[in-house]
């Protein structure tokens, strides 16, 4: 059994529901990591390149810590859902939302708003984990759910939201406005 200090007690959880549900979460982030760094060449060559870039390495390592969290569970992703995000992240490469990554396009309003809409389920995720840990019994040595990981996880996600609002905002009149 795997422990983590001030974690919920692996007993506690439903893995039956818990475990694909992470998984498919683990999809999507999968696929996220792709569709930011997608974002980022759409951007490059401007000052929301490295913002994006930025972005693109938190959900990496958001990603990494849903995997190793699946794994402290007793758990392998699951092998069909895996496939599905690597197909996924094929179709993320193309950009469909921007194929010509330009950013003076409705392709690329819809990028972020796309992009932001990704952030607002894996918020809905760790927010999800967070209830989950508030309602735990588990002592510190009991497995595996940390609430304070969970929770600067959950404030991550808003804030990277608010990022991909604020480039929205800024970059709107680009868009949308003539000259």
């Amino acid at each position: 059994m795997q422990h983590a200090e001030n974690g919920i007690a692996l007993s506690q959880l439903d893995l039956d529901t818990v475990l694909p549900y992470l998984d498919l979460h683990l999809m999507g982030a999968t696929n996220g990591v792709r569709l930011f760094d997608a974002a980022a060449r759409s951007w490059a060559g401007t000052p929301f390149e490295p913002v994006f870039e930025r972005l693109r390495q938190d959900i990496h390592e958001e990603r990494e810590y849903l995997k190793r969290m699946i794994r402290a569970l007793g758990h392998r992703p699951n092998v069909v859902k895996m496939t599905v995000a690597r197909l996924l992240t094929m179709v993320s490469e193309w950009n469909p939302l921007n194929p010509g990554r330009r950013q003076a396009t409705a392709g690329a309003q819809l990028e972020l708003e796309a992009l932001q809409s990704l952030l607002k389920v894996k918020e809905g995720m760790w927010a999800t984990l967070h209830a989950l840990s508030l309602h735990s019994t588990a002592v510190a040595g009991e497995p595996v759910l940390n609430h304070s990981v969970i929770e600067q996880l959950l404030a991550s996600s808003r804030e990277q939201q608010q990022t991909v609002a604020r480039v929205m905002t800024e970059t709107a009149s680009g868009r949308f406005l003539r000259a």
